[in-house]
């Protein structure tokens, strides 16, 4: 895409990334994206899967949805099961 776009930042600070752009980027629902800054610019990168390092809840959320991808189907529901028994576990009334 040769021209550019222009978006609204909306008041949580979202914008839309054109289906194009995303395209061209094979950006899917689901896919994890990097934020970083560089040269005072905003870079939005694709990434398959999060470093581990960061143990923050989006970090590892992110992890977790990135591995899940590469599961066999039985993996995954077998993983599932194991985090609602802990979510049970732990007293987690929203399961």
């Amino acid at each position: 895409m040769k021209k550019p776009v222009y978006k609204l930042l909306d008041e949580k600070g979202r914008i839309l990334i054109p289906k194009e752009f995303r395209q061209m980027a094979e950006l899917e629902s689901g896919d994890i994206v990097k934020l970083s800054m560089s040269s005072g610019k905003i870079v939005v990168s694709k990434v398959d899967i999060v470093e581990m390092g960061s143990q923050d809840p989006q970090a590892v959320e992110a992890y977790v949805n990135a591995a899940v991808k590469h599961m066999s189907p039985a993996k995954q529901v077998a993983l599932a099961a194991r985090i609602l028994k802990f979510a049970q576990q732990e007293g987690g009334t929203d399961c």
